[in-house]
């Protein structure tokens, strides 16, 4: 490995470094995006069962450090003796943090996705110039030839072997997210819902 590395060149690191950084942002977001983690099964549940117990307020401060689903929840018991309108602000803007806070890298990912490869081809025109420096009045440089050449392959290869994994990942991530805001979204209407008696539990 150590000999293909040193056979694309410099421009190789480039490369290796953004796979790292891709690594730890899929294995990061593959802890933080569980289920368990983002929107435990049975919370609305519980909060609905405890909110008949009359423990509102308790309740509310317990949630808002908890789950983001918990925060948002949170969020609707604060101002549950508002009007149903001010209820579904205060959710909405907790939705807007907590939807932000679980894109939280997605960003990056996704540059890095469509960077690799351009880094590779950055590789390669390095690679290219290398073939030219090759070719003297003199004659061709084999050795100087064969380096231009893995220098372009190797980098071209290997910001391939970075973007698609990276790019795969990155819109997995996205579905998730959206995922998860969706059944957010829905369970705190049906809190609005409960707590205005537009329905029941």
């Amino acid at each position: 490995m150590l000999s293909i590395i040193e056979a694309a060149g410099w421009p190789i690191w480039t490369i290796i470094l953004a796979s790292v950084l891709s690594l730890a942002i899929i294995f990061e977001r593959f802890y933080s995006l569980r289920q368990s983690l983002v929107a435990p099964a049975g919370l609305l549940e519980d909060v609905l069962t405890r909110l008949q117990a009359g423990e509102s307020r308790s309740l509310a401060e317990q949630l808002a450090n908890g789950a983001p689903l918990a925060r948002i929840l949170a969020a609707g018991l604060k101002n549950h003796h508002a009007s149903r309108e001010v209820m579904k602000e205060a959710i909405e803007e907790t939705g807007r943090a907590v939807a932000h806070e679980l894109e939280r890298f997605l960003t990056t990912l996704g540059t890095i996705a469509a960077m690799a490869p351009l880094l590779g081809l950055l590789g390669t025109v390095i690679g290219m110039i290398e073939l030219f420096g090759a070719t003297t009045p003199t004659g061709t440089n084999p050795q100087q030839l064969a380096h231009g050449i893995s220098v372009a392959l190797y980098n071209t290869a290997f910001g391939l072997v970075v973007a698609i994994p990276s790019m795969i990942f990155y819109r997995h991530f996205r579905a998730k997210v959206d995922a998860l805001l969706v059944g957010m979204e829905q369970q705190a209407i049906h809190l609005v819902d409960v707590v205005h008696g537009d329905r029941d539990r």
